[in-house]
């Protein structure tokens, strides 16, 4: 069985999605129509900005978005078996598996990336990468610090990125080496995404999501919060709004699709991000991108 997987923030780079824009006249549309929905030109920024606008989470989120579902979208007869998406990837995935049309996912990752930023704004905060500790010491760690720090990021085993407060992430980081992490990055993003810190934009984004309309997917989606398969539009939705201040189980999502018979994970989307986490979570796995 086959598995899509669609990538989260971080992917993005300069000239992305330009050589779909020339190659495919659908393509071409779909960008267009995207520059018509947010009100400005973000194939500009795409094609020829600089990593610093492309860093930006106002464009950052639906160029990496725009970039997954419509090269989703050029894939002669496209039929996942499962997909699952890293975070932001989520929308891609729901996307590409016809539960979301491509416009009305665009508007919640425009809506949940200015949500974000606002947050974001409210409380300096911030997130960083534990590597080689296990999943557990890091969670008990994180749980007896004074302020705001969790697991939000459960990328493979032996990489898990938390969230949260400067003061407590910092304090968090000096425990997890002398716990005996091999590193302790302090990663450069706007906050504190997928902890309790993104209540303010959750609030923000379960209002969007409730009024969408969302159809069944033609195939299940396991989703971030839980690592579970879903096909029911009602849990889809729940599980999509509790993801932002809840965690990316990814390694528990990759291994549960495996569990449940995928064999290949192809990567949709800029980057190769996800294949070398596959690669690490599930080795027997074949890997590829579109």
């Amino acid at each position: 069985m086959t598995a899509y997987v669609f990538p989260g923030q971080g992917a993005q780079f300069s000239g992305m999605g330009k050589n779909l824009y020339e190659s495919s006249e659908s393509a071409r549309q779909m960008f267009e129509k995207a520059n018509e929905i947010l009100g400005f030109d973000i194939t500009k920024v795409m094609f020829e900005g600089t990593d610093e606008e492309l860093k930006q989470t106002n464009v950052t989120q639906p160029a990496i978005f725009l970039h997954s579902v419509i090269l989703a979208s050029t894939i002669e007869d496209f039929k996942p078996d499962m997909v699952a998406g890293h975070s932001l990837g989520e929308f891609s995935a729901l996307v590409a598996a016809g539960a979301l049309s491509f416009e009305d996912g665009l508007k919640l990752v425009s809506q949940r990336a200015n949500a974000m930023q606002r947050a974001c704004e409210i409380n300096p905060s911030t997130m960083a990468a534990i590597l080689n500790l296990a999943d557990n010491v890091v969670e008990d760690i994180c749980a007896g610090i004074d302020g705001v720090v969790v697991a939000a990021n459960y990328n493979c085993p032996g990489q898990l990125v938390i969230s949260g407060t400067v003061e407590a992430v910092t304090e968090a980081c000096e425990q997890l080496k002398a716990a005996g992490a091999k590193r302790a990055l302090i990663l450069p993003v706007g906050g504190a995404f997928h902890s309790p810190l993104m209540e303010p934009a959750r609030e923000e984004l379960a209002a969007a999501i409730e009024s969408t309309t969302f159809s069944t997917p033609s195939c299940p989606i396991y989703q971030n919060v839980n690592a579970q398969p879903s096909s029911d539009v009602t849990t889809i939705k729940a599980n999509l709004i509790a993801q932002l201040t809840g965690p990316v189980r990814w390694t528990q999502s990759v291994q549960n699709m495996v569990a449940d018979g995928a064999t290949k994970f192809v990567e949709c989307g800029p980057g190769k991000v996800l294949q070398g986490l596959v690669k690490k979570i599930a080795p027997e796995a074949e890997t590829a991108g579109v």
